[in-house]
């Protein structure tokens, strides 16, 4: 009976000693992590993207029988009816998924700089946001050119065409459809020249992206102008405009802060908090 005693007490010391493992101190706080969390792993985000294709199949199908659309509203020019039809993708977000550097700078409790971004970029690690390919492919069958306008940088396209290639994704045949940033003189962070660019020889039907950025130019000023802008164009959200989810990244989070990145994290922190409306409580 005492042996038995004794074998159960140095059981039971074994398992409290494994029944409470130690908790991970000290785990970073960083402001991303539920959005770069939601982008990989939620079904829901899964789901609004394939949503967003499905929507943009159908509105291609409209455009492609209606000689007078066009998704390129300031830039589209002179008479467009019969030019051959394209549309305009950004990459990030929208056509690739970038989410495995988001997670980087999570798990690093890091912030985005070129030097890492560019290392990223040429890993060639991009996969397709679900419905991207799906949509693309469709496109190109109906004889709709695929111009892919991104903000990355020249330097970094042979990087960015070899990704899209490996994915699958469209290429544009003898037509250079990549429009990086600084290819050309003109051609800056805002994509409006680049969408005339594309819209002096064809007929722009949409417009496709994640950023206020990739539809209008004035998408630096505060919340106010934002918005203005944003209702003088409320008709073509959904129709000629295409909007694919990014909550970890964009304009949308440096608007409170006036889009002023040599402020500290925590000048920008206090900044956003403060735009928030929230409720008073019980």
């Amino acid at each position: 009976m005492t042996s038995i005693r004794i074998l159960a007490a140095v059981a039971l010391a074994g398992f409290v000693g494994m029944a409470a493992p130690a908790i991970a101190q000290g785990v970073p706080q960083n402001d991303n992590l539920n959005a770069t969390l939601w982008m990989q792993r939620s079904v829901e985000y899964k789901g609004a993207a394939l949503t967003a294709y499905a929507l943009a199949k159908f509105r291609l199908d409209q455009a492609l029988a209606d000689k007078n659309w066009t998704g390129a509203p300031a830039e589209q020019k002179g008479s467009f009816q019969n030019l051959p039809p394209a549309i305009i993708v950004d990459l990030d977000e929208t056509a690739i998924d970038n989410s495995g550097y988001q997670a980087w700078m999570v798990m690093k409790d890091t912030s985005f700089d070129p030097k890492t971004w560019n290392a990223y970029v040429k890993s060639v690690a991009s996969l397709a946001v679900p419905g991207a390919l799906d949509f693309m492919k469709y496109a190109e069958s109906k004889g709709v050119k695929i111009f892919y306008v991104s903000n990355r940088t020249a330097d970094e396209e042979a990087a960015s065409r070899q990704n899209l290639e490996k994915l699958g994704f469209p290429m544009g045949g003898n037509v250079d459809v990549f429009l990086f940033a600084r290819k050309q003189p003109d051609w800056g962070s805002a994509k409006g020249t680049r969408r005339a660019h594309i819209a002096k020889d064809h007929r722009v039907l949409l417009n496709l992206g994640d950023n206020f950025g990739d539809f209008v130019d004035e998408f630096r000023g505060g919340e106010a102008e934002r918005l203005k802008v944003f209702e003088a164009n409320r008709e073509r959200w959904g129709r000629e405009w295409i909007v694919l989810p990014n909550p970890t990244y964009g304009s949308f989070e440096s608007a409170p802060f006036g889009h002023d990145f040599k402020k500290s994290q925590d000048e920008r922190r206090d900044a956003k908090r403060k735009a928030l409306e929230a409720w008073a409580g019980p």
